[in-house]
């Protein structure tokens, strides 16, 4: 998280900290604007009415540790596969050498949906326990039995889930072969078949090697004020972690398939990695990952195909940004969100840093950062980003994009004037339907109205349909504060078709699976994948917006495997349940 030039002082005996400028803005002509075209799209905050009681704690007791301020995730999953998606939210702990402590011990917290967006807390049963300091969360079927497990990450440890059904949760984290170091601080991390053999294997981030010892000697401190979080970049690096799936065992692959990078001088690992994208880069049916790291370089890793992967970021122009700097990179997703069947990459930056969006070029594995062009670039600038993702807010069938946005430090507006601690969510709208020369337009206050725009100390940041109308309403997290329910009450009259996709020879949840969509006019590509953004997860289902097509002409799959199925004329307004032949 690189910050403004002496914003934060490092204080040593040796030497003191600084830090990069801001990422300059290149002059350019504004492509032409369809600002008068974005269409009402209010969000309600329903976040009382819904029965969602939470509020996240980080365990801060004055030492300014790094972890405390870093948030936690949520997911929408339908956990008990009753065709409603529930809410799971991650949570902090106390630290062990708290002089008070949190009564009771603060837990995950699990919620019930009841129907007609309400919620019902049923944590008490569920079995998450407390004393993890986290974190993400990753859903997914790990052993294809119909019921969704859960894997949650923090500092120090890893915990396992496995569904139970009827509610109940079963910690097997010791039994399944998952380990890391006390010294580990575990982010984002993915459900995902990176090998094609039908079941899910497991990806996780990790941020930093970190303790309460090295956090006291790097010492941050904010110029007047004293101690503050702030940039790992006195931190020592860590790396990804891969777990194959052996039959529900998880054997640890990282090294042997080339995800272990290290500092060439040094020897020591140099990833920091906060955000994770899988998705087939090159569209030749095996997953990639493209890996969100703060402060330094951000990681392509291609899929060889034979278990190994290769490292490809500063060759595909995604490691660095268009002056070769690194980026404080936190959220990041991708999508195939414009009408070439291009891919597009973004990531949430630090403050005063602009939210990256690359997009491919006519090789695919090579990538040029639009974000300026494409209209994303200076409206972002002012925010310190952690959640972003592409989703159809109006159902149009053009992608927008959203981003999660808080400060760190709640001093900041005492040494720079411009940026606030809380900080609204920012939706920008996908204009390429109405011939624009930038896919993006922020959509304000008067078109989205004032709940998503709420300032919050943001993090993560997650979509689902929440209500069962078709639309896609968005739940957002915050540091020691409560998540924003927010619904989706667009009434554009677009319609949309809805796919719940289930595997036989792949991986249960068909997580990977790549669909598209075929209209009278267009072709929409999307593809199945909960991971996106920061610590979090959205619905495993795909709502995919129409716009004013009243009809669909075909539907192409192609499952994790490469194996295709092709529905005609599927019944739209619906969600259709869809089983692998």
């Amino acid at each position: 998280m690189i910050l403004v030039l002496g914003l934060f002082l490092w204080e040593s005996q040796k030497a003191d900290q600084t830090y990069a400028a801001p990422t300059p803005l290149t002059p350019t002509t504004a492509p032409p604007s369809a600002a008068g075209s974005v269409p009402d799209m209010p969000f309600a905050d329903i976040t009382e009415a819904s029965g969602v009681r939470f509020t996240h704690y980080n365990g801060a007791e004055g030492e300014k540790l790094l972890p405390e301020t870093m948030g936690a995730g949520v997911a929408i999953f339908d956990y008990d596969a009753d065709g409603r998606q529930d809410l799971l939210f991650a949570n902090g702990a106390d630290w062990p050498w708290a002089a008070q402590r949190a009564a009771p011990p603060p837990t995950p917290r699990l919620f019930h949906n009841v129907g007609n967006g309400r919620f019902e807390d049923v944590t008490a049963a569920s079995g998450f326990a407390p004393g993890l300091q986290g974190g993400g969360i990753a859903v997914g079927d790990f052993d294809n039995d119909g019921k969704v497990d859960v894997f949650l990450t923090g500092v120090g440890g890893y915990r396992l889930y496995h569904n139970e059904g009827q509610g109940r949760f079963q910690d097997v984290t010791a039994a399944s072969g998952l380990s890391c170091k006390p010294d580990d601080w575990s982010t984002s991390a993915a459900w995902i078949d990176y090998d094609n053999d039908g079941d899910l294997d497991l990806f996780i981030c990790h941020y930093v090697r970190w303790s309460r010892g090295i956090d006291k000697q790097v010492n941050y401190r904010l110029v007047g004020v004293g101690r503050a979080y702030g940039p790992p970049n006195n931190f020592p690096g860590n790396t990804p972690r891969l777990f194959r799936n052996d039959g529900g065992h998880f054997v640890d692959v990282t090294e042997t398939s080339g995800l272990l990078l290290r500092n060439p001088s040094t020897g020591l690992p140099i990833g920091k990695s906060l955000g994770v994208a899988p998705v087939d880069v090159d569209r030749d049916g095996w997953i990639d990952f493209v890996v969100a790291n703060d402060t330094v370089q951000n990681f392509v890793f291609h899929n060889e195909r034979n278990g190994r992967f290769k490292e490809v970021g500063a060759l595909s122009g995604i490691a660095f940004d268009s002056y070769g700097a690194t980026r404080g990179a936190m959220g990041i997703d991708a999508a195939r969100m414009q009408e070439e069947d291009q891919l597009a990459i973004a990531i949430g930056n630090f403050a005063n840093e602009m939210t990256a969006l690359y997009v491919s070029q006519q090789n695919p594995m090579l990538f040029s950062d639009e974000a300026i062009s494409q209209g994303l670039g200076p409206a972002s600038r002012r925010f310190l980003t952690f959640g972003v993702f592409f989703f159809d807010a109006d159902l149009d069938g053009w992608l927008d994009f959203l981003t999660c946005n808080g400060h760190i430090e709640e001093a900041i507006p005492l040494v720079q004037k411009s940026q606030t601690y809380r900080q609204p969510a920012q939706l920008y709208w996908n204009a390429r339907g109405k011939g624009a020369g930038a896919a993006f337009v922020t959509a304000g206050l008067e078109k989205v109205g004032p709940a998503l725009l709420t300032p919050i100390v943001g993090r993560g940041a997650a979509f689902g349909d929440l209500d069962g109308d078709g639309d896609l309403d968005v739940v957002l997290t915050q540091t020691q504060g409560p998540p924003l329910i927010l619904r989706n009450d667009q009434r554009l009259g677009n319609h949309w078709i809805r796919l719940k996709l289930e595997g036989k020879r792949s991986n249960r949840d068909a997580i990977g699976a790549a669909i598209t969509v075929r209209l009278a006019a267009r072709t929409i590509w999307r593809q199945v994948m909960p991971t996106r953004g920061y610590l979090s997860q959205s619905e495993l289902p795909v709502t995919i917006g129409l716009g004013r097509e009243g009809a669909v002409r075909e539907v192409e799959i192609r499952w994790p495997g490469g194996a295709k199925q092709i529905l005609t004329n599927p019944k739209i307004e619906t969600e259709l349940r869809v089983v692998e032949p």
